[in-house]
């Protein structure tokens, strides 16, 4: 739910109000029953979660771990062979 700020046009007072999006905005200051003004905020970041959206990007550190442990160790020594073939030392054989 997003995070409203206020302003009472009337006591300057400044407050937050969590409010759907669908619902009006507020008109009157709980304090003095001076108008209210909406004011413009940064609002606050958001993580879209569920299918559709990259998982991978907030995964913990704990998952990263066992990621590698999953691994098979050909994996990592076959990229080793490829790079050899292509080294300045290999041409000159």
């Amino acid at each position: 739910m997003p995070t409203y700020e206020y302003q009472c046009q009337k006591c300057k007072r400044r407050h937050e109000a969590s409010q759907s999006i669908t619902a009006k905005p507020l008109t009157t200051c709980a304090k003095c029953g001076g108008r209210l003004k909406r004011l413009i905020g940064s609002g606050s970041g958001f993580l879209f979660k569920g299918s559709g959206f990259y998982a991978t990007d907030y995964r913990s550190k704990s998952y990263h771990e066992a990621k590698k442990k999953d691994q098979p160790p050909s994996a990592t020594t076959a990229s080793t062979p490829s790079s050899a073939a292509t080294s300045p030392a290999a041409d000159k054989k």
